[in-house]
């Protein structure tokens, strides 16, 4: 009895790490959406994550490959960009490389290897191909655009729960950068 007991204790605790791991989120998977869906004056898409130097360089490419942090950082750059695009116009960007802040130090050992590990020297980096049209559908700017935080650590307050903050900050900056202050809608 107790044998039998054991091994169903043991059954259900297989099904239930299987179901985890089947839930987990991979962004390298070819059915994971390579593009927000359409909804206002900007558009965002993405290559295959695959490629990006995160995954290529993280020290631990099955650990970085998980989670929706492509997603969330598209929408963040959807979010951050229409905030400033004046009245009729349009900005389409494709995200063709990112690198978020920190590295997975797999000599740490077993214990660490899941740990990514946020240091100066792992800034985070962002290349994107912009096109900005106007309100008559004329083509204002357009080209790629290489982001980077080099100063991360040194520079604004640090984060509180949110494992994407410095990627999200230098988003910010570069929208700020790219379109200027927020449009104040008219009442």
């Amino acid at each position: 009895m107790r044998h039998a007991t054991r091994f169903l204790l043991f059954v259900a605790v297989l099904f239930a790490a299987s179901t985890a791991v089947a839930a987990t989120r991979n962004v390298t998977d070819p059915d994971a959406p390579r593009a927000l869906p359409d909804d206002g004056p900007v558009s965002v898409q993405w290559t295959d994550p695959s490629g990006f130097s995160d995954l290529k360089f993280s020290g631990n490419r099955w650990r970085a490959a998980q989670g929706n942090w492509v997603y969330e950082l598209a929408e963040h750059v959807r979010e951050a960009a229409a905030r400033r695009l004046p009245e009729g116009h349009r900005l389409e960007v494709t995200i063709t490389d990112l690198h978020r802040a920190g590295r997975y130090e797999p000599w740490r050992g077993m214990h660490m290897q899941d740990v990514r590990i946020v240091r100066d020297h792992y800034p985070p980096s962002m290349k994107l191909e912009v096109r900005h049209l106007g309100a008559n559908g004329e083509v204002l700017a357009e080209g790629t655009r290489e982001l980077r935080d080099a100063g991360f650590l040194t520079t604004g307050s640090h984060p509180v729960r949110d494992n994407l903050y410095y990627e999200k900050r230098m988003i910010d900056r570069w929208a700020r950068d790219e379109l200027g202050p927020p449009v104040v809608a008219s009442h």
